[in-house]
């Protein structure tokens, strides 16, 4: 399949600057997995030390019109929506808007209350015992205008267990803390996301993956079918959650969210060193996610990370902090596998030079 590479790397870059050998070989390991996984189109940006090192589009946006994916195509984010909502969660608790540990009735009211209490701050690191998706809910077409309608789907039912006695993901739980971001910051989510994140960090394609609209080199999504051809993923309307999955962005935006929070332009440096500390639960063991932030080795090297997997999607954004690199892979595709990116992007960028 044909595919195309945008490098946008500067002319006179320090002596630091990546080789032209280099490059090629982080081209050639990112199309070798596109193929062996046939991912239809992936997008790909590496940052080194804050600087773009590479942006690449490989395979199809869209196999039916025969669109590249290129570096500006927009996907789906899914679960990579949430550390975003856990920053302007943390954003409003540090100006003094948002008590982490209060009752989350406190800014949705219209959440019943539980058998148990349920704080922001157990949300934030799926430990509060809202549940995950149900049966065909993850493939829901209904369309909502607002954050607090889908709240109905699953604000009746009781907390699956006590909260900080396990670790259960769920999307529902972080449609709760977008709820209660709109409420602490007395303006529509999306509105203060866009204030607060999106223009400080410069992410300037980001929005709501909202199906009405037109959004210009917006992906396609595909699955593989039983027979393993290549079909058009299942329908899915992400309105239902947007705080926890509901997104769109090109991995320049990611990259950009990713210097941002590194530089300490979104949060303060207290913050963040809460935000990537492993939460703990009443018995005392550790889980491998912190606020908003998976903090576990990926590919081997420790690492601050989350992944989304959504129709027609699946997400990866990656820190290395030992090594001042950021990793950014965006994929149309239900069946592939984002870690393996990383894991090969890390290895070509290990092996010696041929020069």
């Amino acid at each position: 399949m044909r595919w195309t590479i945008v490098l946008f790397l500067a002319a006179l870059l320090r002596a630091e600057e990546w080789s032209a050998d280099k490059v090629r070989r982080v081209e050639q390991a990112i199309e070798a997995e596109r193929q062996r996984q046939q991912v239809v189109g992936v997008s790909v940006a590496i940052a080194e030390k804050g600087i773009l090192r590479l942006a690449a589009g490989l395979g199809k946006a869209d196999l039916e019109h025969d669109v590249p994916a290129r570096p500006d195509t927009v996907y789906r984010l899914a679960s990579l929506s949430k550390p975003i909502t856990a920053v302007a969660a943390l954003q409003l608790y540090e100006r003094g808007k948002l008590n982490l540990s209060a009752p989350v009735q406190n800014y949705v009211p219209a959440f019943p209350q539980k058998q148990w209490g349920v704080s922001v701050l157990d949300m934030l690191g799926h430990l509060a015992g809202v549940r995950h998706y149900r049966g065909r809910e993850l493939d829901s077409t209904v369309h909502y205008s607002n954050l607090l309608d889908p709240l109905a789907i699953f604000a009746q039912d009781p907390l699956v267990h006590q909260p900080r006695t396990k670790y259960l993901y769920t999307t529902y739980g972080y449609n709760l803390i977008g709820a209660a971001v709109e409420a602490a910051a007395g303006t529509p989510f999306l509105q203060y996301l866009r204030e607060n994140i999106f223009k400080p960090a410069g992410m300037g394609s980001i929005r709501a993956d909202d199906q009405t609209e037109i959004i210009r080199h917006r992906s396609r999504g595909y699955a593989k079918g039983k027979d393993g051809r290549i079909v058009n993923t299942g329908l899915a309307d992400t309105s239902n959650k947007i705080p926890g999955g509901g997104l769109a962005a090109t991995v320049f935006d990611l990259i950009a969210f990713a210097n941002a929070y590194e530089t300490g332009l979104l949060l303060k440096r207290p913050t963040m060193r809460l935000m990537t500390q492993r939460q703990r639960l009443l018995d005392g063991q550790l889980t491998g996610y912190g606020l908003g932030w998976n903090v576990m080795p990926l590919a081997g090297r420790p690492a601050i990370s989350h992944s989304g997997s959504q129709q027609g999607a699946r997400t990866l954004l990656v820190l290395y902090p030992e090594a001042n690199l950021t990793i950014v892979v965006l994929a149309n595709s239900d069946h592939a596998i984002v870690n393996d990116f990383a894991s090969a992007i890390l290895k070509a960028l290990e092996t010696p030079s041929s020069a």
